[in-house]
């Protein structure tokens, strides 16, 4: 007999002596009255045997078939070493291997193949998820070794949602300003324009310190690539001063080189072409689908991207000036620009784009203009180095009526004939 069942036999004892009464027993012991009444029958019936457990000493219904272990650890060593018992334990039951991850996990400590692992405490105050889908979207990029050597390393540009923990991402070589762009532009066609933006400190985001004073000193603001993009769809980017402040997405990454790696591993990809399929092709809507929660609130905080150029918007822009004899410079080519007038053009700029797919736009008041790549610089007309001739004008002097002529007396006159 357990310890348990023991102080109920001593409680059960004494209810029979008459030195307890059964709803009594019940305090003592911690059970409800009806529990205890329906023990001290059985009790009454069958006496000591009647409290132990009667599925004592029997086989679990639950139980593994003899030899489905050492089988199911075979498979793991074969296919899956360095997998988690919880990816591995999915992986496993595709298979036909029907067991729970806490059992595999237990087996794998056993056999010596997992170390328990230690999970230290927290100590960041715990912030409540927003309430809404699209009020906040948190973005960063996850640089890592995610095809295990295999080619070069790369970063895993990755969006999350922090009310539902919806995620997005995609494979770029670097965490760039056209990466960002990119996977803003695919969430937005998924799903919307968000209302704001979690974002870490880094100049794709943000620009830096100098820039941002600089800037303020002569009363301009200042904005990266990224940041103009994003004023002009509304969306406000909010700074993370400690990758703790954004953990929702810091998770998610590690949620990625845990799972993402080893799928990369089994499918023997080892290209980014290759791996953004993979995760276009349905892993992330199977991690949407496992780890996603329902936001508290039901409506959606995304607008329509009906009214914007994304093509535009989502590009690389500066501002050039233009030359009278409108010819523009950019990336050190020039470009002969449509003449709109045979007069120099009205205003001195015009805004240079380059688009993500690669193709150059040349904006004038709001408007694309044709242009035509020159093939060498223009020559500067010579100069003119005749001298200039000044038209001499003779001097006849002033005016009859000019106050030169006239005396301080009044009415008189003076006289401009020779002297005698």
């Amino acid at each position: 007999m357990s310890r348990k069942e023991r102080e109920c036999l001593k409680a059960f004892e004494r209810v029979t002596k008459g030195e307890l009464k059964l709803r009594e027993a019940a305090e003592i012991l911690g059970k409800s009255y009806r529990q205890c009444r329906r023990k001290y029958k059985r009790y009454k019936k069958e006496g000591d045997r009647g409290l132990v457990h009667a599925g004592r000493g029997r086989p679990s219904n639950r139980r593994i078939e003899p030899g489905t272990r050492e089988k199911i650890i075979e498979a793991y060593k074969e296919k899956y070493m360095g997998f988690g018992p919880t990816l591995a334990a999915e992986k496993l039951n595709r298979r036909g291997y029907r067991v729970d991850h806490e059992t595999l996990r237990r087996w794998l400590i056993a056999e010596g193949i997992l170390e328990k692992r230690r999970k230290r405490p927290g100590h960041r105050s715990w912030r409540q998820r927003r309430g809404h889908f699209g009020e906040l979207v948190q973005m960063d990029g996850s640089p890592h070794d995610w095809f295990e050597s295999r080619r070069d390393e790369c970063c895993l540009m990755n969006m999350v949602d922090d009310a539902t923990s919806r995620t997005l991402s995609h494979f770029e070589e670097e965490e760039t300003t056209v990466g960002a762009m990119k996977l803003l532009w695919r969430w937005i066609d998924k799903y919307g324009v968000p209302a704001a933006l979690y974002t870490d400190r880094k100049n794709v985001y943000v620009p830096d310190e100098k820039s941002a004073e600089r800037a303020a000193l002569r009363g301009e603001q200042c904005l990266t690539q990224f940041g103009r993009a994003c004023k002009q769809l509304g969306i406000r980017i909010i700074e993370a001063h400690s990758p703790q402040a954004k953990g929702r997405v810091e998770r998610s990454n590690g949620t990625y080189q845990d799972r993402l790696i080893k799928e990369l591993r089994l499918e023997g990809i080892s290209t980014i072409e290759k791996a953004n399929e993979l995760l276009h092709g349905g892993f992330i809507d199977e991690l949407n689908n496992k780890f996603s929660v329902e936001a508290r609130e039901s409506s959606d905080y995304h607008r329509s991207p009906r009214g914007y150029d994304l093509k535009a918007i989502f590009s690389i822009e500066e501002q050039r000036s233009v030359t009278n004899d409108w010819i523009v410079r950019f990336e050190n080519n020039f470009y002969q620009l449509e003449c709109r007038s045979s007069r120099p053009p009205a205003v001195n700029f015009v805004k240079v784009r380059r688009y993500l797919d690669g193709q150059l736009h040349i904006n004038y008041r709001g408007r694309d203009i044709q242009y035509a790549q020159l093939a060498q610089r223009p020559a500067p007309s010579p100069p003119d180095n005749r001298p200039v001739q000044r038209q001499k004008k003779a001097h006849t002097g002033p005016d009859p009526s000019h106050p030169w002529r006239k005396s301080y007396k009044r009415g008189s006159v003076i006289s401009t004939g020779p002297k005698s």
